[in-house]
């Protein structure tokens, strides 16, 4: 089919193309329909991307790891440079690349040239700003242009898991879908039924549609912060009297699309600097041990495999003995919910927010849809299901219930034509 859904996402993308009249998300890679959202730029001059590029970099191959893509629409980052290997290279032919690639990949596995597009989008790209918002879904829309899409829109990618939800009930509800991903948590409450499923026009049927800024890669940061960065010198202090060692650059070493921030020699020559000038230099000669070695990404991989291992264990151990022999990291359940239970409550708060717009109470809701990777987060599962305590809770498929609505959105839009 030349039509097809697109959801690239702030952790994984997949793609979606009509089979039989079913939406089927496309093999990216290895066997897999989700393929992460990474590229590695080798220090030769070959570009991968998804687990191939993740993994070059995990057995040392010289070059440049990128991710969490996605998070730089809407920001000024977009229109910065970005050094790859010998080169620099815009962020959003960044984007283009790695996007074209995913494109050409759903080509060779379909058979058939996609021509049409329905791109998925976060209800807020940027949280209360509309020129920013408006921004990243121009520029996301030039990108899709520019590798080939004759035909470009957009729906929201809670109104896409509801779309591909509604297939599965057998009367009418009201549902409320929280699509919780790397880069943000949306919401949407929407009339659903199998009758209503077979209308083109669904404007009426959504009665809530909301969103913030906030995702998995959030919850990896701030456990980042309370765990991993104190070992590297965070919040310890200088030689001079009520002065701490500046915290900007432990933020951008825990903040996924910051850290190659980080690699840069200007950065790298202030940290030894204040090195020199810390009281705990020993700490801080971990930290430029990390970026000698440019291992930003290291330790935010292991953050994030701590993270989802605490999603079925009470304790996990991260290993740094790269960094120092001998050292190590433990971490508790409980201290992953006290270091994001601040997130969790924004979370919360959107929820309540959304049921306003719709002018419903909690019980009204018949049934919580959830996906996205951060939904098996036991605190984030909590807190969406405090939320609406009488609805009955679904777990949709957590990273291609997306791509599967917008694949049928896209039927709806452009036809299934071949």
């Amino acid at each position: 089919m030349s039509t097809c859904g697109l959801d690239f996402g702030t952790s994984n993308t997949t793609l979606g193309t009509v089979v039989d009249d079913a939406p089927v998300l496309a093999t990216l890679e290895f066997g897999h329909t989700t393929i992460p959202s990474a590229i590695f730029y080798e220090v030769d001059g070959a570009t991968l991307i998804g687990r191939k590029a993740i993994e070059s970099y995990v057995e040392g191959a010289p070059g440049r790891l990128m991710r969490s893509l996605k998070s730089v629409l809407g920001t000024s980052l977009i229109d910065e440079t970005t050094k790859t290997g010998r080169e620099r290279t815009s962020f959003r032919d960044v984007i283009a690349y790695y996007l074209g690639a995913v494109k050409r990949r759903a080509e060779v596995a379909t058979g058939h040239q996609l021509r049409n597009v329905v791109h998925g989008r976060p209800v807020h790209f940027v949280d209360n700003n509309p020129v920013s918002d408006r921004k990243a879904e121009a520029t996301l829309r030039d990108i899709a242009s520019d590798i080939g899409f004759d035909e470009v829109t957009f729906q929201f990618e809670p109104i896409a898991a509801a779309l591909d939800y509604e297939r599965q009930i057998n009367s009418e509800e009201i549902a409320l879908i929280a699509d919780i991903g790397g880069g943000t948590s949306d919401f949407s409450i929407v009339r659903l039924s199998p009758e209503r499923h077979r209308h083109a026009e669904r404007k009426d049927d959504i009665l809530a549609n909301d969103g913030v800024r906030i995702g998995g890669t959030d919850f990896d940061r701030q456990l980042s912060l309370g765990v991993i960065m104190p070992l590297l010198g965070y919040r310890t202090a200088m030689k001079r009297a009520g002065l701490d060692v500046p915290s900007g650059y432990f933020h951008d070493l825990a903040t996924w699309a910051n850290i190659n921030r980080m690699y840069e020699q200007k950065v790298m020559n202030e940290v030894r600097q204040v090195r020199y000038e810390s009281r705990q230099p020993e700490l801080l000669d971990r930290l430029v041990r990390v970026l000698d070695e440019q291992r930003g990404h290291t330790l935010a991989m292991e953050i994030e495999d701590a993270k989802i291992g605490l999603s079925d264990s009470q304790k996990a151990s991260i290993a740094l003995d790269w960094i120092e022999p001998g050292l190590k990291a433990g971490v508790a359940r409980k201290e992953l919910v006290s270091h994001t239970q601040l997130l969790a409550d924004r979370i919360t708060a959107r929820i309540k927010i959304c049921l306003e717009q719709a002018n419903l109470r909690a019980e009204d809701i018949d049934a919580l849809f959830l996906t996205g990777g951060s939904v098996q987060l036991a605190h984030v599962r909590k807190a969406i299901t405090g939320a609406v305590p009488h609805a009955r809770a679904i777990d949709g498929d957590t990273f291609g219930a997306v791509g599967k609505g917008l694949t049928i959105e896209a039927v709806r839009r452009y036809g299934p034509a071949v």
